[in-house]
């Protein structure tokens, strides 16, 4: 694909995910060959939303009841997976086997289960001429890279101990309520820890060895049914991860928890200093065990390369940044965050939840074979 070529994206899954990406795209198309020309999606109503989204950006999209229609239309150079989780396996399957090759941005998590995670790292391995990165977006916003940028850079020394705390509000609407049920999103500790377990992996530098967690739902969803059935992704949870180099990696989930400053806290520890992430308040402060707490700095963390904040404070802009480089430079800069990636960032969340289910550890090689 030579660089000043238009590069034409579909967007399969326009409810709130997938419109996002509409307007991030719409944010990027500043570069001046970026443009959403097809949307797929079976729901009616998020159809619309994203053609009255999209008529406001002056772009006439093409509309599809599936993905495997707007595929075969052959007008996409790039797709972007945005269904709900349950739906990402037959996708991507779909999109890697399809004659025509398309880029992929699949967002979070890779797939539901482990096994369908690797069915789809193998199958894409086959296939050298698509590029697919995974949508776990958090290590771009700016305080947390920023720390990662600290940490690779060795002012704290080894890494010791990562933590991550969560206090947040409950999970939001989204079409027919398919997510408010572990057979759909793969369990809370996949859906939405996935994001954690992939910066505690990129902190520690190393691979995870074994799991303990314990979590319920305690507090949310407790009087929805629906269609029937009672909802059962648990709300809160407490998770340690052993990792091979002898680092630890912790995290403090807690969904009933709007009143708090920040959303996402994080402390990474090694044996020279420790540096801590505030997201939104967008600061991180970094010392050293030597200068001790008079020495402690706080920065203020910005990146002058977004223009539009979004749900997620720039990171899923500076995401589709990274991912329209890749692709202009034919893979000569890889995606950021690679299949291998969603496949362990998954594997990390099953293992947890099935350390709940047990009550032991559970070892990384139980999940992944």
């Amino acid at each position: 694909m030579e660089e000043t070529r238009m590069v034409k994206y579909g967007i399969i899954g326009v409810g709130m995910m997938g419109r996002e990406h509409l307007i991030n795209l719409h944010h990027l198309s500043h570069e001046g060959v970026v443009v959403v020309v097809a949307v797929a999606d079976p729901h009616v109503p998020s159809q619309q939303s994203a053609l009255d989204l999209a008529r406001s950006f002056n772009w006439p999209l093409q509309v599809f009841g599936g993905h495997k229609e707007l595929l075969d239309s052959g007008i996409c150079d790039v797709v972007i997976v945005s269904s709900p989780n349950m739906t990402h396996y037959e996708i991507l399957m779909d999109i890697i086997a399809h004659p025509k090759p398309h880029h992929v941005l699949v967002e979070k998590p890779l797939c539901t289960t482990v096994a369908h995670c690797k069915e789809v790292v193998n199958a894409a391995r086959r296939r050298s001429d698509i590029l697919v990165q995974v949508g776990l977006e958090y290590r771009y916003m700016p305080p947390v890279a920023k720390l990662v940028e600290i940490v690779k850079g060795g002012k704290l020394g080894l890494v010791r101990m990562v933590a991550i705390r969560e206090h947040r509000f409950p999970f939001l609407v989204k079409v027919k309520n398919w997510n408010r049920f572990n057979i759909n999103t793969g369990g809370t500790l996949v859906e939405k820890c996935c994001h954690f377990f992939d910066l505690m992996m990129l902190f520690a530098g190393a691979n995870p060895v074994r799991v303990m967690a314990s979590g319920a739902m305690d507090v949310n969803h407790k009087d929805e049914i629906y269609d029937g059935k009672a909802p059962d992704i648990m709300d809160n949870a407490y998770v340690i991860i052993e990792f091979d180099n002898g680092s630890r990696g912790m995290l403090d989930l807690c969904m009933f928890a709007e009143g708090t400053k920040n959303e996402q806290e994080i402390s990474v520890v090694g044996d020279l200093g420790k540096g801590e992430a505030f997201v939104p308040e967008s600061i991180v402060r970094v010392g050293t065990r030597a200068a001790g707490r008079p020495g402690v700095e706080t920065i203020h963390t910005a990146d002058e390369r977004i223009r539009y904040e979004g749900l997620h404070h720039g990171s899923s802009y500076l995401e589709h940044l990274n991912f329209l480089q890749s692709i202009r430079t034919k893979g000569a800069q890889a995606p950021a965050v690679d299949l291998t990636d969603g496949l362990i960032s998954v594997a990390i969340g099953v293992a947890a939840q099935l350390s709940i289910e047990l009550g032991r550890f559970v070892a990384m090689e139980e999940v992944l074979g």
